[in-house]
């Protein structure tokens, strides 16, 4: 039998009769963790400890599972079963008050720029609350600094928050709960496949394991021998200016900057073409030596003079797609490295020269075998981006669930 619901306007907005509009200050009390340097902590030991990184990095509503460690709790911060942990510090204004509520099994501790918070109300259903859109824009307008922006616990504990009676946030923690089950499922199996298709690389691009049906001998050969330079200006006047992540490849500038970094004039930059490669020297998280990338999602892109770009000589000999494979896995880290060390590093890039790159050698296998690995790779990729879309996909039914669960448009009534 459908229930009807009867609302009230309150400064939050319209919620149901029978709910409340509270200060988080009125649920609880806060108080700091402190005591967990980053030089103590362990994959093995005695304490679960948590870092506000980790807050950011590992955890999305729930903490649980925690894999640190520290072995002296003395000066330490003690976290209990349902205790909210909120990071204090963040690098963006987006990024402030993150919260997660801490379900271990066991006692944890928790590092400095922790904001603990401690109440009676379903703890779940607070940091689902907490996390909320409603919450992260108040949040917005608390944060305080630039390089790296704070929130304190006596701006959190003005915080508003439309709060449902002790059943109902149980039944919102349980329904929304089944939601973080199957995402966090969906995640541990994009990592499985992520961590295969790595070992594939490693085995198939080095020809430690070979295909059936290839046996011969893989040649070593120049990058020069393979690639030719590309120095063609955009002189056609091109305004499609991409930059390269190196986790997410060629990006348009102002997508990743948040705004043109480039100069007015563009006739100096380079255009490169759909399947042509770059190199870029910068070095960031995860790729030391810098990043090669495929241009791929554009047919035509204008990169800055500081890459280095790239094409294949012969169609015939070198399969694109096999290298880019080849680079996405860091094939040539361990050449790269000799001549950095060599030239060292000048304004956050690396000092490679165009005779240096291209003098690079590399083990090839014929075409055909090249084809053969860049295909079972590309199948590996297609069914990580399959597995990709379906987490999107549950991670957006549960934002729609959040917001008219947590705003009472949807009732879990009996």
């Amino acid at each position: 039998m459908k229930q009807n619901t009867t609302y009230k306007q309150t400064e939050l907005g319209l919620i149901p009769e029978d709910w409340e509009v509270k200060k988080l200050g009125e649920l609880g009390f806060f108080f700091k963790g402190k005591g967990v340097p980053k030089t103590s902590i362990e994959t093995e030991g005695k304490y679960k400890c948590l870092t506000y990184g980790d807050l950011y990095t590992k955890y999305d509503y729930v903490i649980k599972n925690v894999k640190s460690f520290i072995n002296d709790a003395s000066d330490s911060q003690e976290i209990n079963f349902g205790d909210i942990c909120i990071a204090g510090s963040g690098e963006t204004i987006e990024d402030i008050g993150k919260c997660a509520v801490f379900i271990d099994d066991k006692t944890g501790y928790a590092g400095g720029d922790i904001i603990i918070f401690r109440s009676d109300e379903n703890p779940l259903t607070l940091s689902y609350i907490l996390n909320s859109d409603l919450c992260k824009r108040q949040k917005y307008r608390l944060g305080q600094g630039h390089s790296v922006v704070h929130i304190y616990s006596s701006q959190l504990q003005n915080l508003k928050i439309p709060l449902p009676p002790l059943p109902e946030q149980k039944k919102i923690a349980d329904c929304l709960s089944t939601w973080d089950v199957a995402i966090e499922k969906q995640s541990a199996l994009i990592n499985a496949l992520t961590d295969r298709k790595k070992a594939l690389m490693q085995q198939l691009l080095t020809g430690k394991k070979r295909l059936p049906g290839f046996s011969g001998e893989w040649k070593e050969v120049k990058l020069g021998n393979l690639f030719e330079k590309i120095n063609r200006k955009n002189e056609e006047g091109n305004t499609n200016v991409v930059t390269i992540s190196a986790q997410r490849g060629f990006v348009k500038q102002t997508d990743f900057f948040n705004k043109s970094v480039a100069s007015e004039t563009l006739d100096n930059y380079s255009l490169i073409y759909h399947g042509e490669f770059c190199y870029n020297k910068s070095y960031s998280n995860g790729y030391p030596l810098g990043a090669t990338k495929r241009l791929i999602a554009f047919e035509k892109a204008v990169v800055t003079t500081l890459y280095i770009c790239f094409k294949i000589k012969d169609q015939k000999k070198s399969n694109g797609s096999f290298f880019e494979q080849f680079f996405e896995a860091n094939s040539l880290d361990r050449s790269l490295i000799k001549i950095a060390q060599e030239g060292g590093r000048a304004h956050g890039l690396l000092n490679v020269s165009l005779s240096d790159f291209f003098n690079i050698k590399i083990k090839l296998p014929p075409i055909e075998e090249q084809t053969a690995i860049a295909e079972i790779l590309a199948a590996a990729d297609r069914e990580l981006q399959l597995q990709k879309e379906k987490l999107a996909q549950l991670q957006t039914q549960k934002k729609g669930l959040m917001q008219v669960l947590l705003t009472g448009k949807k009732r879990l009534m009996n």
